[in-house]
């Protein structure tokens, strides 16, 4: 069965037209993944499908979990078969789920397979992925070659040592894999242990000895240096909410020696300490020239019992509803009144907030470069057809589309680079649609112009890669 067609989500004529003319072909500049660098380094080649699939897929392990699959199956010591074959069981059961697309569209373009995954079909599709994954051409470098990638950014601590980095770039890939700079751990001092074991370790490679606020912040730019010398153009910052607290001088440093000293934070304090780095990491991020992305609205680890038993970032996180808009003009607005705010990058969790996000970009927006304050693609919850199709109307009338930086994977899975595809018919969709009902005139290098650019031109612009 062709599910996957030619024109797969592509509606009317002008859709089709848009798609393949003027977005099929540009090339993929995903500027915010989770993949391991040290894979891409090593060029590794999986053993089988369900190992690439279901190694670290926590949106898998939710969906197999509500289907009434065992622990086991998902985190658990049960055979890559065995996991597999649970997600076949679930995958009829994923209809209207963007599971559904994305691994029949993975199964299609990475390996011409136009099969359903079902349980009858499992072993076949299981043998002949797991076949073709042992192939030279299959390595995750041809994975990434195959999808047409030209940079890839990961994610990375300020402690890390790039090493992989280096040798990817030293072995000359056609494709640029650059890393990304997330100092959450950095300013993570609501638990007083683990924060100044984190403290420990950011002194031993930053080479400095932090006992102040002010010795925190040079081990921090010693760090933030480094990685701009290893191609870092981008920072990220996972927060629960944004931070913007006032706060007065020498009241860091007090707050800095208290958790320094082992003892805990109250909301407050934690609140301000927060505040405070974030406004420094913007002030570094707009110094070097770089981009600054703000993930907001995870609730993360809910669920105690199964954290403790399987560990974070496996499923069991969900959106919150804590305010942010205040906070988010006050951060953004400091940086702005000293004239240090650099590029960002806004994304939010809870639909709730999307025309806050495309609002709030508005207000920051200086005329120094199109586009400088950006409302990021659908994330993680909103990354399926609905999710995006709000994300791109809303923008549209409330910003410009036009100047929008496109999609991301958002991904740990060398196999995820179809959700640019994946975007790109929604996205053509979408306006072919306006094109045929009137609301948009049927000039194609007018609005295949803006496809084209809201697909690749536009990141490369703004990035600078």
């Amino acid at each position: 069965m062709n599910f996957i067609s030619d024109d797969f989500m592509l509606e009317t004529k002008t859709a089709k037209r848009l798609y393949h003319d003027y977005a099929e072909q540009m090339p993929i500049v995903d500027y915010h993944s989770h993949l391991p660098a040290d894979q891409i380094a090593d060029n590794i080649n999986f053993d089988n499908i369900g190992q690439v699939w279901l190694g670290g897929d926590h949106y898998k392990w939710r969906a197999m979990r509500t289907n009434g699959v065992s622990e086991q199956y998902c985190t658990g010591n049960s055979t890559d078969w065995e996991k597999f074959e649970k997600w076949a069981e679930t995958m009829p059961y994923c209809l209207r789920n963007p599971l559904y697309h994305w691994t029949h569209l993975e199964m299609k373009r990475y390996f011409g397979l136009d099969s359903l995954l079902e349980p009858d079909t499992a072993k076949e599709i299981y043998d002949d992925c797991s076949a073709k994954l042992k192939l030279p051409e299959y390595s995750v470098r041809g994975l990434i070659e195959k999808m047409n990638v030209e940079v890839i950014c990961t994610t990375d601590d300020p402690i890390d040592s790039l090493e992989h980095h280096k040798r990817i770039k030293d072995a000359g890939l056609k494709v640029k894999v650059l890393p990304t700079f997330r100092p959450d751990k950095a300013m993570a001092a609501d638990d007083a242990s683990t924060y100044n074991a984190y403290l420990d370790n950011l002194s031993e490679a930053s080479n400095i000895d932090i006992t102040s606020y002010n010795s925190l912040l040079e081990a921090i730019k010693v760090r933030h240096d480094f990685f701009h010398e290893n191609g870092c153009r981008i920072s990220d910052h996972g927060l629960d909410t944004a931070y913007g607290d006032e706060v007065m001088t020498g009241e860091a440093e007090q707050i800095f020696q208290k958790v320094r000293g082992g003892d805990e934070l109250d909301i407050i304090e934690s609140s301000k300490l927060k505040s405070s780095l974030m406004l420094e990491f913007g002030r570094m991020d707009n110094e070097r020239g770089w981009v600054q992305q703000l993930h907001m609205g995870a609730l993360r680890n809910n669920n105690t019992r199964l954290f403790n038993a399987v560990g974070a970032d496996t499923g069991f996180d969900s959106m919150d509803d804590k305010p942010v808009a205040k906070a988010l003009s006050s951060f953004l607005n400091k940086l702005d009144q000293s004239n240090q705010l650099p590029k960002t990058i806004l994304y939010n969790l809870n639909p709730r907030d999307n025309a806050l996000m495309a609002t709030m970009i508005g207000n920051f927006q200086d005329g120094s470069l199109p586009g400088k304050m950006q409302w990021g693609s659908g994330w993680w919850f909103l990354d399926q057809k609905s999710g995006m199709e709000d994300q791109i109307n809303t923008l549209s009338m409330l910003g410009l589309l036009s100047r929008f930086v496109g999609m991301l994977t958002d991904s740990r899975s060398f196999l995820s680079f179809p959700r640019h595809e994946y975007f790109r018919r929604i996205l053509c969709n979408l306006l072919g649609r306006d094109i045929e009902n009137g609301e948009m005139p049927a000039d194609y290098d007018l609005v295949g112009g803006m496809v084209q650019d809201i697909s690749y031109n536009n990141a490369v612009e703004y990035f600078g890669f």
